[in-house]
């Protein structure tokens, strides 16, 4: 975690403490114990339930920002900006045209709340093409935001294209960034899930649309299994189950994405331990809860022998060694892996550094990089709204590396098969928590908040959605190997 959101962090604690305390003190001046009373004893109860209704309302968001922070994001410099301007509504386009062959189109407006987006989440109604979308933004938001229009450049050359906010105001000036990009899902993809349902979280419509495309998974992600000691499993026995679980998930849920068995890969390394195997490349790292350190077990469905299969040893010299014999082996055109700016997932983080390493060392240099992020450090609820909505560009309140997003509209055939590939993950059908239950309830009553029927995991509204993004990441043009990137977490 970055300075920043632990400055951050440290600030929201102290708030929390001082209002709790002045919470405390209204409620107990309600309860006559002989030095000061104000009313009647059965007002502190219900005063303390309206408190705590409005917390799960409309303060349990994790914000590691403001909400009046604005966005900032910077383009590659050979990116099309083009000045627009907003009229009752409909955006129109100053100066050329927008390129046909931009695919991926991100309007930056100024997006400010009004009373009720104090309330209620802010939205953006956006109308005049085939397949209306609305985009969400924080409670209270403030500042420079960035809508997701790819898909609806036909809209926007017609002059059909309108924008209405709700519960919020947009700037009568804009910015439209046009970008174009060879349709990747035509090329030859492998895809990097540092865990199974990575890759269906951030890339089935991807993949499914692709000719051989090759998933590789790196972990079993066998922790965190408490759920399945309820069958009466001691803690290691749970995990077994667990890794069990998800390596098969990584093995058959491709299929239903029209991925051949034999092009899916597990590598059977341990969650949680990619950043201890990168401090020390030699030493072996085991499961930290299934009793395990042999990763030959999980690879039984592999097609194609790796030099890990000789040991077994979870070391990074493995993992490096198995990641270049990959990329050697079917000689991608892209490599599809996490943010590590933008994820801060230590696994994700340290499955990027693996390929960076893997590449410098291989003689196969594949042409891009697309970079996704399942997980987001400073806004949980990314992407905000319902699922089947669009994408709008996550938070950046610091500055990120200047690449150029590529966002691939899903139809509402392929929404629909990604949600049930995200049914057939057995970690995204664990059933939430009652307090979580209850929170979803009271959301949606005072919030006006929705979750799909499809599934209770918040996965499935916020990866179900119009559109995939990614960020393309190119090698330099003098063939130097591309600095690799670092949070810290």
């Amino acid at each position: 975690m970055s300075a920043r959101k632990k400055a951050l962090l440290k600030r929201h604690r102290r708030n929390k403490r001082v209002i709790l305390a002045l919470l405390a003190l209204i409620l107990t001046a309600f309860i006559d114990v002989g030095v000061y009373n104000i009313g009647p004893w059965w007002i502190s109860p219900i005063l303390a339930m309206l408190f705590w209704l409005a917390h799960e309302a409309w303060f349990a968001d994790h914000l590691f920002y403001s909400p009046r922070d604005s966005y900032r994001y910077s383009f590659p410099p050979d990116s099309v900006a083009l000045p627009v301007a907003l009229s009752e509504g409909q955006v129109l386009c100053c100066g050329q045209d927008v390129p046909v062959s931009a695919d991926t189109l991100i309007l930056e407006v100024d997006v400010r709340s009004t009373w009720a987006g104090f309330l209620l989440d802010p939205q953006v109604l956006i109308s005049g093409m085939p397949e209306p979308d609305r985009q969400d933004f924080e409670r209270r938001v403030s500042g420079k935001r960035y809508l997701n229009l790819s898909g609806a450049g036909e809209s926007l050359r017609d002059g059909k294209l309108t924008l209405k906010g709700k519960c919020c105001r947009l700037g009568k000036t804009a910015i439209l960034h046009a970008f174009s990009h060879p349709d990747f899902s035509k090329q030859k993809l492998m895809i990097i899930a540092p865990h199974a349902d990575d890759a269906e979280l951030a890339a089935f419509g991807l993949y499914s649309e692709s000719r051989e495309p090759v998933i590789v998974t790196l972990t079993q992600g066998e922790v965190e299994a408490g759920y399945y000691r309820r069958l009466g499993l001691d803690t290691a026995a749970a995990a077994r189950l667990k890794g069990r679980l998800r390596t098969w998930n990584s093995y058959a849920v491709p299929l239903w994405g029209d991925v051949p068995i034999e092009n899916c890969v597990q590598l059977g390394y341990y969650c949680l331990q990619l950043s201890e195997m990168r401090a020390h490349p030699g030493e072996v790292y085991g499961s930290r809860e299934s009793e395990e350190a042999d990763i030959r077990g999980a690879r039984y469905l592999n097609k194609h022998s790796l030099p890990g299969d000789a040991d077994g040893l979870p070391t990074w010299q493995n993992l490096i060694a198995d990641l270049v014999e990959l990329l050697e082996h079917h000689q991608p055109d892209v490599v599809v892996m996490p943010h590590p700016e933008l994820d801060p997932h230590d696994d994700h983080v340290h499955a990027t550094l693996a390929v960076d390493q893997a590449i410098a060392q291989s003689s196969w240099k594949p042409s891009v990089q697309l970079l996704y992020a399942n997980h987001l450090a400073d806004n949980d609820r990314w992407p905000m709204g319902p699922a089947n909505c669009g994408v709008a560009l996550p938070p950046a309140i610091e500055p990120l590396p200047a690449y150029a997003p590529w966002s691939p509209k899903l139809s509402s055939a392929t929404r629909i098969d990604k949600a049930m590939a995200l049914t057939m993950q057995h970690d995204l059908q664990i059933p939430l928590p009652f307090k979580k239950r209850l929170r979803r309830v009271i959301q949606c009553f005072l919030a006006g908040r929705v979750w799909p029927a499809i599934g209770e995991d918040e996965f499935f509204r916020k990866a179900v959605r119009r559109h995939e993004l990614f960020w393309v990441r190119r090698p330099p043009a003098d063939g130097l190997q591309m600095p690799s990137l670092r949070v810290e977490v």
